[in-house]
């Protein structure tokens, strides 16, 4: 459990300072929809950092494995999704956005087994 909190705390961090580069860094840089493009990626960052955290304290009993298994697919789903969104502000390229979809599955599935390690829980 002490792994994936400190993991989604760390996350929940950087989405913070990926948001505040976006609204005062980038600001006067980018286009405005690249820079909605970027926060748009940052939002999600947050959303799934704070679902790590719950996951992580799902990590007990018999849900240990789904709930680990819904950590994993949140991380995964930050580093597509986001990832991809924040390179595709910062680049402009558009080959990117083929790798989104991928980590929004991911935050779909992770919130499936977060489902699934609930009903596990005593």
């Amino acid at each position: 459990m002490r792994p994936w909190l400190c993991t989604a705390a760390i996350l929940g961090a950087l989405a913070v300072i990926c948001g505040a580069f976006a609204a005062h860094g980038l600001a006067a840089r980018l286009s405005p929809e690249a820079r909605e493009i970027f926060e748009t990626g940052a939002r999600y960052h947050m959303y799934h950092a704070l679902a790590m955290g719950l996951a992580a304290l799902a990590i007990r009993g018999e849900a240990v494995s789904r709930a680990r298994l819904a950590a994993i697919l949140f991380l995964a789903g930050i580093v597509l999704f986001s990832g991809s969104l924040y390179l595709l502000a910062l680049t402009g390229q558009t080959g990117l956005g083929l790798v989104t979809p991928f980590g929004g599955l991911a935050f779909i599935l992770g919130w499936l087994a977060l489902a699934s390690a609930a009903l596990r829980l005593p």
